[in-house]
């Protein structure tokens, strides 16, 4: 990781938005952006105790997905098409996934809904990282292509062998090093982890321009 590269986007950053994210000016659509509501409502829908009924566990996941302006609004569709087509036993089986993502063997949750999503092609890297994002949004990350790609190639990460299918193996090295990275910043920069990797993307693009 190049901490010197890391350093200048931050004082570029910094200089043009002193208030960083607060700035509703130079960030638009940050109203639309509400990681905490976003965070309060997965957290709720997602316990525990609801994956005693797969059924209004897998509304949840749904909702979660559907309330993020993260995640496309045709995958949204699509998902919700796809869930409405599964008989009791598969969504017994998706529940099975998301539980072990969330709370408990995170890599074998993280590969099964991969596997379980596939078929509808649904198994993005937006869809598989929004959960985990959601419920704990100041440790997991939400992993959008472009941006990802955009930092890798910045930073000559070349360790990090990018894949459109998501695996766990990239998931865990990307978040390491997006860790790594926050710990050299300011902290008005990295109060969420979609702000820290937004400000990533947006910081490259204008120090390039």
């Amino acid at each position: 990781m190049n901490v010197s590269k890391l350093k200048d986007l931050e004082k570029e950053f910094l200089y043009r938005y002193p208030k960083g994210f607060k700035d509703e000016t130079c960030f638009p659509k940050i109203k639309k952006f509400n990681p905490k509501k976003l965070e309060e409502f997965a957290k709720e829908t997602l316990k525990k105790e609801n994956f005693s009924n797969p059924n209004l566990l897998i509304e949840g996941f749904v909702k979660t997905i559907q309330k993020s302006v993260m995640v496309s609004l045709f995958d949204k569709i699509k998902l919700k098409d796809a869930i409405s087509s599964l008989n009791s036993y598969e969504k017994d089986m998706l529940s099975i996934e998301i539980y072990e993502l969330l709370y408990g063997n995170k890599k074998e949750g993280f590969e099964g809904l991969v596997e379980f999503l596939a078929p509808y092609k649904l198994a993005k890297w937006t869809i598989i990282s929004l959960t985990p994002y959601s419920i704990n949004r100041h440790k997991e990350y939400f992993i959008k292509p472009t941006t990802t790609k955009m930092v890798i190639k910045y930073f000559e990460l070349k360790e990090l062998i990018y894949s459109p299918k998501p695996s766990f193996e990239f998931y865990e090295n990307y978040s390491n090093t997006l860790d790594k990275m926050k710990t050299n910043l300011h902290d008005s920069l990295t109060f969420d982890n979609v702000a820290f990797t937004s400000f990533l993307k947006v910081a490259i693009e204008f120090y390039e321009a």
